[in-house]
C-alpha cells in the first residue's frame, strides 16, 4: 500500500509538518536507490513538497534517475545539519518514486522550481514515514507511519 504525500499529511499533520521543517531546513539531502546488482547507491538530491505531492527532480540521465527507472524503490534521509543536535529529530521518507513525463505536470513544476532543462521528475508515493527523536534526554522515541495505519511511537530507554 502507498500513499501520496498530502494523503500523509492529511493522516498525520503534526508529523508531516515535522519532517517538511526538517527537509526544509536544508537544500540537500540524502536519497538512495539501487543499483542494477543490487547494492544501495547513496546521492545528494534536492526535494520539493508541491501541491501535496513530493518531488524529486533529477539531471538527465542521472544515475539514480536510471536507477530509479530501473527500480522505483528508494529512501530519503533528510540533512541532518551542523553538529549532532538534529533539532527536530533524525527523518526518513520511503517508497517508490515514479516518472512524470507528462510535459504539463512537468510545466508546472516549473512554474514553483527552475530546474536545468531537460530533467528527470519523479512523483513519490510513500510506503513509510520515519522520526527518530530524543525526549527528555532520557528517551529515544521512533515514530512509524505506514499507509493505512496510524503512527506507531516506540520509547526506549
Amino acid at each position: 500500500m502507498t500513499a501520496n504525500w498530502a494523503t500523509f499529511a492529511e493522516a498525520e499533520p503534526d508529523l508531516a509538518r515535522t519532517v517538511e521543517d526538517r527537509f526544509g531546513g536544508f537544500t540537500h539531502h540524502i536519497l538512495a536507490t539501487l543499483r542494477k546488482d543490487g547494492s544501495p547507491r547513496t546521492t545528494g538530491l534536492e526535494v520539493r513538497f508541491l501541491d501535496g505531492e513530493l518531488w524529486l527532480g533529477m539531471m538527465p540521465n542521472s544515475l539514480k534517475a536510471l536507477d530509479l527507472r530501473r527500480d522505483p524503490r528508494f529512501a530519503l534521509q533528510a540533512n541532518p545539519g551542523e553538529g549532532t543536535t538534529m533539532g527536530g529529530g533524525d527523518v526518513r521518507i520511503s517508497g517508490r518514486a515514479v516518472e512524470v513525463e507528462d510535459l504539463e505536470t512537468k510545466k508546472a513544476y516549473t512554474k514553483e522550481v527552475e530546474p536545468p532543462e531537460p530533467f528527470h521528475l519523479f512523483r513519490t508515493e510513500l510506503t513509510e514515514v520515519v522520526r527518530t527523536y530524543v525526549e527528555d534526554d532520557t528517551y529515544l522515541v521512533v515514530q512509524v507511519w505506514q499507509p493505512g495505519a496510524p503512527v506507531r511511537t516506540l520509547k526506549r530507554t
